[in-house]
Order: structure tokens, then sequence, then C-alpha cells
């Protein structure tokens, strides 16, 4: 059965399903990225600075998002692994109708709220226009985010991560080309970023859709099939809320630490706006071997092939530490080159903040690798309980030490804090996977 990864070699089983949801992840970072690079460029810092705060505000709301359909992704894959096609059919036209709902309430909600919550994380008052404008442009195209979102979790749940790759990539070059036009030649600045980047979403939603009902019967929902299922919508928000609250807790500390970024003025801001999307690009291919152990896991899971789960998350990790050796040596010693795509090298101050956090950071993204092919490894098995404390965990230590050392580090006490939640939670993570291993597997 294609898809199918309950059989065969684990290690090839990963990398050709991660391969593909790393290039996704890569032109997924194109959309914020592209509008602070070329933001930056040809707007100034002040508007780089502004999409650079409201990032973490959009990447809250559309996270939750994510969570909910990394929640629908396991019991899809959970059901295609059993080939329980029936229930696959049901969960996913439940999913779709809920999700759908919540998702327009969202956006309504965080269009109210956006400049409150702008002017809570201190958000100084040159910038404080123009990061509403982005967000409340953003917030009005969540629809196209979540049902991009939901079909590309369909398909990965059936073990199909090239489609909505493909589907990304047309979308991000679109999102680059309109970028151009928008803030070039119409001079719509900030307004024309965040326009470009709702067009583009909406043409990876309308084709995944296309896809989707022309290709993938097993995915493709009649009219007449379009119910809810109130026991699947029982278990589906179980395991969504969960994955959805790990998301929110996620980015409500990274608001946090944006509000101690924000206290060290402009050129911080715009450094740290810089430094978070290089980050993105550099932690997102062991995000997407993560996303292949979660598949590789919730199926084997669903398939009752537990002996083959031990051996997903060993060839994951060796995965993931093999290409954070690669990245950590690119940001450590290019980090100077990196940072002068964002701002013009005249921007010296800028420049030199992102410069020595990277190569604090650089240094540590194996800390990182190694949390996310644990979380993958227990939202395969429906233990998403287990990510969202670990979340937590992380996440405090992460404000408290940005918090207490800000006055004698500067921006430099964000990477330490970052670091530490790394630690905590890996430490926690090893200590619930070896007591998983031995009730389950022994």
């Amino acid at each position: 059965m294609k898809g199918d990864m309950t059989r065969g070699n684990t290690s090839k089983l990963l990398v050709s399903f991660a391969v593909p949801m790393m290039l996704g992840n890569i032109f997924q970072q194109l959309y914020n990225t592209a509008d602070s690079i070329i933001v930056g460029r040809f707007v100034g810092k002040e508007a780089l600075a502004a999409v650079g705060v409201a990032n973490p505000i959009m990447s809250l709301v559309i996270f939750f998002i994510v969570g909910i359909c990394m929640g629908a992704l396991v019991l899809m894959a959970q059901f295609f692994g059993a080939d329980e096609k029936e229930k696959l059919k049901r969960e996913v036209s439940t999913a779709l109708v809920a999700g759908t709902i919540f998702t327009l309430f969202l956006s309504v909600m965080s269009i109210m709220l956006s400049k409150r919550v702008l002017i809570l994380t201190g958000t100084p008052n040159n910038i404080i226009k123009d990061a509403d404008i982005y967000l409340k442009i953003v917030f009005g195209g969540l629809i196209f985010s979540f049902i991009y979102n939901f079909y590309s979790s369909a398909l990965r749940a059936t073990g199909n991560s090239r489609t909505p790759v493909n589907f990304l990539v047309i979308s991000a070059i679109i999102n680059v080309v309109l970028d151009l036009i928008f803030i070039r030649v119409f001079h719509w600045g900030v307004a024309g970023a965040a326009i470009a980047t709702v067009v583009a979403q909406a043409i990876s939603a309308i084709l995944c859709i296309l896809y989707v009902y022309l290709k993938v019967p097993i995915l493709h929902i009649e009219r007449k099939e379009l119910v809810v299922d109130k026991e699947l919508l029982k278990t589906t928000i179980n395991y969504s809320w969960v994955s959805a609250m790990q998301q929110t807790c996620l980015y409500i500390g990274k608001i946090l630490v944006q509000g101690v970024v924000n206290s060290f003025g402009t050129d911080a801001i715009a450094a740290f706006s810089a430094v978070t999307r290089i980050e993105a690009f550099a932690i997102a291919p062991a995000g997407s071997i993560a996303d292949a152990v979660t598949t590789y896991t919730a199926q084997n899971n669903g398939a009752g092939k537990k002996d083959r789960l031990k051996e997903g998350y060993r060839q994951g990790s060796i995965i993931s530490a093999t290409y954070s050796i690669f990245i950590t040596s690119i940001i450590f010693f290019g980090g100077n080159l990196i940072m002068q795509f964002f701002v013009p090298e005249t921007e010296v101050g800028v420049i030199s903040i992102g410069v020595e956090y990277l190569k604090i950071m650089g240094l540590f993204y194996m800390l990182s690798a190694l949390c996310n092919i644990f979380q993958g490894f227990f939202r395969g098995v429906g233990k998403p309980r287990i990510t969202l404390i670990a979340t937590l965990i992380s996440i405090s230590f992460r404000v408290i030490i940005s918090y207490v050392l800000a006055p004698y580090f500067g921006m430099t006490s964000v990477a330490y804090g970052v670091i530490a939640g790394w630690m905590s939670m890996l430490c926690y993570e090893m200590i619930q996977f070896r007591s998983y291993l031995r009730k389950n597997m022994m």
C-alpha cells in the first residue's frame, strides 16, 4: 500500500518521508523570511522590527491551528496504518468541519485583539502601527492557513509528504514575487508584505483541495459523507487540544521573551527578528525528521507493530544529530554574512547583536533536534500530554532565565534562556521515554 511505513527499512522510510517535508518547511519559512528580508532591505529597520514584533503573535495563532491539525494527523495515521478506511474518512470529515468553524472564530478574535497584545508586550510606539496592520491582514487569511495545514496533515498521515511540498514551493515563489511587487513597485510597505503572505497561503490551500478531490479518493469527502462524528470529535479534541496548547504555550513564551527584547531598542528588535528567521531555517529540517517519526510511529502503533517503534526513534535521532553538526558549522562561521541578507552592512549595530546571538545558539542546535525526535515519538504513540509538559518546562526556563539575565547580558540572555530550556526539556523527555519503554515494550 502506497505510503505504508509499517514495513521496510526504517532509516530509508524516514529519510524519504522527511526530505520533501524539509523542503516544505524551508519554503514555509520563506513566507515570513521573504517579508523580513525585503522589508528590511527596502523599507528600513523600523519596518523589519515591526514584522519581527508581529511574528511571535502571528505564530501563536497559526501554530495553534497547526497543533489542531497535528492531533488529527495522529488519528488519521493510526486509522490508515490499521487499514480502517471508513473511520479515516469520518475523521477527515469531522476534523475538517470542526476545524473550519473554530478557525473562523479565531480569526475574528485575533483581529480584534492584535493591537492590545502589541501594547501589552511593550512594543515601541514607532513600530506599533505597522505591526498591527501586518497582524490584522494575516489574521484575516487564517482560514487559508488552516485548509492547507489540514490537507497537508491528511496527506502526510497516508504517507504522502511530497505533494503538499510541491504546492508550498509554488506559493512561496509567488509570495516572494508579490513581496517585491507590492513593496518595491506599489510601495505598500508592511501591509504589502502581509497581503503577499495571505495570497500565497490561499494558493497553497486551493492546490491542496484540488489535488485531494481529483487524486486521493480515500481523503475525498462527498457531500453525503460530510458529517461530524461525536465520538471521533471527542477523541480528536483530546489529541488536538494538547497539541494546540503545546504550540500556544511555546509562542506565549516567545511573546514574553519578545517583551525582554523590546526593552533593548530598535536595533535589538531588528536583530532578533533576523536571527529568529535564520533559526527557523536552521532547525526546520530537524523538525521535519521529527514529523516523519510521528507518522512512522503512529502507523506502526496503529498496526500493532510495537517492535518497530524503538527503531524509529533511534534512526530519527541519528539522522537529526548528523544534520545538527552540519548546520552548526554554517551558522557559527557564516553568521555575519547571513545577517547581511536582512539589513545593509552599514547597520553595524544590528549585525553585531545578531552575530553574537547566533554564535552562542548555533553550538546547541543538537539539543533542539533531539528534543524534537522525542516529541515526534510521543505524538505518534498517542502521548501528547508528555510533549505538552516538556514544552511547559522548556518555556518556563526560557522566560525566567531571559528576564533574570537581561540586565547583565542584554539580548544574549535570551540565548542562554533557550539553551537552558532545551536542556531541561531533554532531561524530562529521556525519563519519560525510558518509562514508556519499560511499561510497553519489555
